[in-house]
């Protein structure tokens, strides 16, 4: 093999391993992806418009044996709104949180108006940790559990006691 094919082939193998890198990079932290084609700041869900098609379905969330009626907090602002300035909740109605990956997420009682009870929920489903009547005169405190969270349920105050919920037990979306 010559110097100018021998080269040749070296630049196309590091061009090749490159690209192998950079896509196992992403495989392993998809947060680091750019953004989808039409994605302004700020409107970018936290779960990609590629994994959202799912979530858009959710009208209940089942868990101790009742079905919760729930707003969706799907992208950033939701997310960051919450219930917060809304003047109350419904007993059998919630807001869920969805977040892409499972995480830490402390929550607080930034502007709200009345007590809840905020459920973290693992990616498999179970109850994780429950913060019984967080209420608005607590805040700046932040609440959540010492483990990974996927899901966030925001419920009136006092659900939890009454329903005897724990930690462990299994939720379930309907659609």
């Amino acid at each position: 093999m010559n110097k100018k094919k021998l080269l040749s082939f070296v630049t196309v193998l590091v061009f090749l391993l490159m690209g192998f890198f950079l896509i196992n990079k992403y495989k392993s932290n998809p947060s680091l992806a750019l953004p989808l084609s039409g994605e302004g700041v700020g409107e970018v869900s936290p779960l990609g418009k590629r994994n959202l098609d799912g979530y858009y379905n959710i009208k209940y969330v089942k868990i101790a044996g009742q079905n919760i009626k729930v707003d969706l907090a799907l992208t950033n602002q939701e997310q960051t709104q919450g219930l917060s300035g809304r003047p109350s909740l419904d007993n059998n109605s919630g807001m869920l949180f969805i977040f892409e990956y499972p995480g830490n997420y402390p929550f607080w009682m930034k502007d709200m108006n009345f007590p809840i009870d905020m459920i973290w929920l693992s990616e498999d489903m179970k109850v994780v940790y429950i913060k019984k009547d967080a209420r608005p005169e607590d805040y700046p405190a932040t609440y959540g559990p010492d483990q990974d969270a996927k899901y966030v349920l925001e419920v009136v105050s006092g659900f939890s006691e009454k329903n005897n919920l724990k930690e462990g037990d299994q939720v379930e979306f309907i659609y």
